[in-house]
């Protein structure tokens, strides 16, 4: 089975009190469901399009085990807290 991976990258950040509050529940929520963050923060380079967007990068052992850490009742919980304080974009990406 392929091992899976979680990518967020934020567009913007309006509430950052609400960012570090979704982050105080979020880390426990993912590493609970078997997630590990392997990266966060803003890029050290980018190229082509590239834009400097703060990026997390989670690894899960498959496309499944992410499914459910971002439905999971706990990581909903984060998501209430983080409610408008950011725009996202996560993606779900099968590793080969």
């Amino acid at each position: 089975m392929a091992k899976a991976y979680w990518v967020a990258t934020y567009r913007a950040i309006s509430n950052p009190d609400a960012l570090a509050a979704y982050a105080q529940l979020s880390g426990p929520a993912i590493a609970a469901a078997g997630g590990r963050i392997l990266a966060r923060g803003v890029p050290a380079q980018t190229y082509e399009s590239g834009l400097p967007m703060r990026t997390v990068l989670i690894e899960f052992d498959s496309v499944e085990q992410a499914r459910a850490a971002h439905d999971s009742s706990d990581y909903q919980k984060a998501l209430e807290v983080l409610a408008d304080g950011a725009e996202r974009d996560i993606r779900i990406v099968e590793g080969v």
